[in-house]
């Protein structure tokens, strides 16, 4: 039975990799690093583009605020019925938290407007910069 060798030869390798290693005509290439001019002046909007950020303004966001927190074990969820307590980490009166797509930025106290419960801001915790980096909130844990 004839054996099947599908290895090349050192001569076929070599006559395959002949014209790859001769660069003796080639162009020789000069590489260097780009230098940039620093750029002055105000920025100019594409066309259609608002200068500002007035185009964001009517984009929504989430807004969630936050009471509390608390942790509970399986068997004391599967136990809660109507009644029910859960504690929250939070004492009567603290701050509660206000998150903005899911990145706390302010803290303010819990509030009535009209029928609803509304939150009037105290602190700001974030600057608009802050704002735009992710951090989980409350319902990304």
């Amino acid at each position: 039975m004839a054996e099947n060798n599908s290895r090349l030869t050192p001569e076929e390798l070599a006559a395959l990799t002949q014209g790859l290693s001769d660069t003796s005509g080639a162009e020789e290439i000069e590489a260097r690093p780009v230098e940039f001019a620093e750029l002055t002046g105000p920025a100019v909007p594409r066309p259609g583009q608002t200068a500002g950020v007035d185009f964001l303004w009517d984009v929504p966001m989430d807004v969630e605020v936050v009471l509390g927190t608390s942790a509970l074990a399986v068997h004391d969820v599967l136990e809660m019925g109507p009644g029910s307590v859960v504690e929250l980490d939070r004492a009567y009166g603290e701050p509660v938290d206000v998150f903005l797509n899911g990145r706390i930025v302010a803290r303010g106290e819990v509030v009535i407007v009209g029928e609803q419960f509304g939150v009037k801001i105290t602190e700001i915790l974030a600057s608009v910069k802050e704002m735009a980096g992710p951090e989980p909130g409350p319902s990304n844990h």
